[in-house]
């Protein structure tokens, strides 16, 4: 049975967010050999993307990110949520599901100087590293407790613009998000995944569906990668068995080789005073109880006071 056309994609307006839904029309086009018109563009400017003054976890926490779209989706207006999962939150709104991950894309970190990229034992002492990220502050102090952390949010040609005119000395983007953009700091050397653990989600992009809508279910299956669902699905329940979100610095990476799924996980407090990483490993099939297992003993290993920070959380 053919598919009812169209069936419209909701994202947020970002240069890089209109480059991920560029990436699953050109997908859906070609497995259905359609047309654009058949799956058009719906930029929307999420809550999250006007708040530029202030740190997410001041303001709700990263389903700023996702509401509108979300919405969009619940009152019929899209079909297709085209989401970064590192945004998503780990619960859905009612009556919607997550039906497909694209192939992920290199999920590190790289950190941008104005004279190019560099590691954190390279900056100088009392360098202002500009981040709004939980994680990336207390991965960097934990390292380096000399550095100044300044609040810097906006797109990618913000933050860049704020490097080069030297309001901060270094700032962490997403490797991901600047291939992706087409940018030759996607060429730079990223940063170790030792020091640099990324977030949950980090490069890759989940489509999201009313969970009654049939022809979305089968358009956005042809896009499905199962290794990144997999991964993705062992670290979503890595943050749920932490009730993470944007006030609990967590990061989590899971790869499938073969039929086997690994899975590195860590908890921070914010000021990198203490981290505590674990890892687990085990068939693909058992992605979410691993994810979760990893969660429940780094949260055994905090002990009270991982405790306290995901409280206040």
């Amino acid at each position: 049975m053919p598919l009812r056309f169209p069936l419209s994609l909701a994202t947020r307006k970002s240069p890089l967010a209109l480059a991920q839904a560029h990436l699953v029309q050109d997908g859906l086009v070609s497995a259905f050999g359609a047309t654009a018109d058949d799956f058009p563009i719906h930029a929307l400017v999420s809550t999250g993307d006007k708040l530029t003054d202030r740190k997410l976890i001041d303001a709700g926490g990263k389903g700023l990110f996702t509401k509108e779209i979300d919405d969009a989706l619940l009152t019929g207006a899209a079909a297709i949520a085209v989401h970064s999962m590192k945004d998503v939150p780990t619960q859905l709104p009612a009556g919607l599901v997550l039906a497909a991950i694209l192939e992920r894309e290199d999920p590190r970190d790289v950190l941008l100087t104005a004279h190019g990229s560099a590691q954190l034992a390279d900056l100088p002492r009392g360098a202002r590293l500009g981040t709004a990220s939980l994680r990336r502050q207390a991965q960097a102090l934990a390292l380096r407790p000399d550095l100044e952390i300044v609040t810097l949010r906006g797109n990618v040609d913000t933050r860049l613009g704020k490097l080069r005119s030297g309001e901060v000395h270094a700032t962490f983007l997403a490797l991901a998000g600047l291939k992706r953009l087409g940018r030759e700091q996607g060429t730079f050397p990223p940063c170790d995944m030792d020091t640099m653990l990324p977030a949950a989600g980090q490069a890759a992009i989940g489509l999201v569906i009313r969970a009654d809508d049939a022809d979305a279910a089968r358009a956005v299956l042809t896009l499905n990668h199962l290794p990144s669902a997999f991964a993705i699905t062992a670290e979503r329940a890595f943050l749920a068995a932490l009730d993470g979100s944007c006030r609990t610095p967590l990061a989590t990476h899971a790869t499938l080789d073969g039929d086997t799924l690994s899975i590195r996980g860590e908890a921070l407090l914010p000021d990198g005073s203490a981290r505590w990483q674990a890892q687990r490993s085990g068939t693909f099939a058992d992605a979410e109880a691993l994810g979760r297992d990893l969660g429940e003993a780094i949260k055994r290993a905090g002990g009270a006071r991982l405790a306290k920070v995901i409280e206040a959380s």
